[in-house]
């Protein structure tokens, strides 16, 4: 296999995102559209350079997180494409394989258009261009071609009338015989109309040297750049339409598909059914047979076979679900695992805990995990039975098959198979609900009255 370095440029301000962010740090399905493209050329075994722009130290630290390894290399001025790819010169005049043209805002490109690439290259091909056909070619390069090879690349302010008439585009992908690459790169000239270096005029170049320069075809949706904010939302529909057909190819049941929203990572097994308006955030793997009922935001969790979750439930933090849970609606649970078979039905949260196996939690149950400055552990074991509107005041240990009695406040550990208390004594007063209506009505009255009405 030919050996493969990726050069990604990730130089651009952004400025049309009007933010005080990168335009390649901000997300497409949970993850910055880096580190997509990132992930992308490793997937395909490449090596990794990013060329960055001045004062970038956020994406360099994005992209070291995701590749510790990679070459990165800064362009102080921006001249143009051909001037980025100049700056990792130590990268490339070391490649001993194929060099890959890859651009930081466009998160979407395939492995497979990588693979295609390179097959091109491995065939004989000394420059590889990627095309589109985008509904409105206005603002793109068009590709000037011949039969299966490429002309030239013409800028859409450098072309005339009938080459604006074209279609076929340039994505701005590249991939180059190393030697091709080398030969070619400083000889690229600004003479055109922004005063740049355009890496699209090695084509030009190669085609002089009698080198062979073929093109393919990507589709257009996979080939958005993302430099405004609706180029971003364009790019996040996209990617959300490629992630619900790959769901349901893979064995889940999608009730409404536009309505679920997955991230990057999102892992589901099979004959898993999900309701609509459902929101999956990054780190969530979901196992065989589990029902997410409609309005339910899961992130960073764990879901056990034949779980069963929701509506309206909310789940983060670390969770670990265990086989056969069920938690209902307006149940809430961070950085806490549940046991196989235990059941939160109704109005609860759980943080911070370790619950055990078969439990009930009663509705309206807290566990009170956070006193202003730590936050600490509740422990219940298996068998156990909260009652309703239970505060479990953290850290505590509730025993196996344990009960609280609803309306309890828990503030001291329940030995295993105790009944514990932890409310004022019921006292009733016979014939003084009067009496007490009584008073309201006069204190109403007496409120009406200062207000002259």
């Amino acid at each position: 296999m030919t050996e493969l370095l990726s050069i990604i440029l990730a130089a651009g301000e952004g400025t049309r995102m009007k933010s005080s962010v990168p335009k390649v740090l901000h997300s497409v399905g949970g993850l910055p559209v880096v580190s997509h493209v990132l992930r992308t050329a490793k997937a395909a075994g490449s090596t990794i350079a990013v060329v960055v722009g001045p004062n970038h130290e956020a994406v360099e630290q994005a992209v070291t997180r995701f590749e510790a390894n990679a070459h990165i290399s800064k362009q102080m001025e921006r001249k143009g494409t051909a001037h980025a790819v100049q700056q990792a010169r130590a990268a490339f005049e070391a490649a001993a394989g194929h060099i890959l043209v890859l651009y930081a805002d466009t998160p979407l490109v395939t492995r497979e258009t990588i693979a295609e690439i390179t097959e091109r290259l491995d065939g004989g091909a000394d420059i590889v261009v990627v095309g589109f056909r985008p509904d409105n070619p206005t603002g793109y390069g068009r590709l000037l071609t011949e039969g299966n090879r490429v002309l030239a690349i013409r800028e859409h302010k450098d072309a005339t009338e009938e080459e604006r008439r074209i279609g076929l585009c340039n994505s701005g992908i590249l991939g180059f015989r190393g030697d091709t690459l080398r030969s070619v790169i400083d000889r690229i000239d600004n003479k055109n109309a922004k005063g740049e270096y355009y890496l699209t005029d090695a084509i030009e170049l190669a085609a002089g040297d009698k080198k062979r320069v073929d093109f393919i075809e990507a589709d257009a949706d996979e080939l958005v750049g993302v430099d405004n904010r609706v180029k971003l939302a364009e790019a996040e529909a996209t990617f959300q339409e490629f992630k619900r057909i790959e769901a349901m190819e893979n064995g889940v049941t999608l009730r409404d598909p536009k309505t679920t929203w997955f991230s990057w990572d999102t892992e589901i097994g099979r004959d898993v059914t999900i309701f609509p308006n459902v929101v999956f955030g990054p780190g969530v793997k979901i196992a065989d047979n589990v029902e997410i009922r409609a309005f339910c935001d899961i992130e960073d969790a764990v879901i056990g076979e034949g779980a069963t979750i929701g509506p309206f439930a909310r789940i983060r933090g670390g969770a670990e679900l265990g086989p056969d849970v069920h938690l209902g609606n307006f149940v809430e649970v961070k950085k806490s695992k549940i046991g196989a078979g235990t059941k939160a039905g109704h109005l609860s949260y759980l943080g911070d805990a370790e619950i055990g196996s078969k439990t009930n939690i009663g509705a309206g149950t807290i566990t009170c995990n956070y006193d202003g400055v730590n936050k600490d552990k509740t422990i219940i074991g298996d068998n156990a039975f909260i009652g309703s509107n239970a505060s479990l005041v953290a850290p505590v240990t509730i025993g196996n098959g344990a009960y609280t009695a609803s309306g309890s406040v828990i503030t001291q550990d329940v030995p295993d198979d105790a009944l514990a208390f932890g409310r004022a004594r019921q006292e009733t007063k016979p014939g003084y609900a009067p009496k007490l209506r009584e008073l309201a009505l006069a204190k109403k009255a007496a409120k009406l009255a200062a207000k002259g009405k």
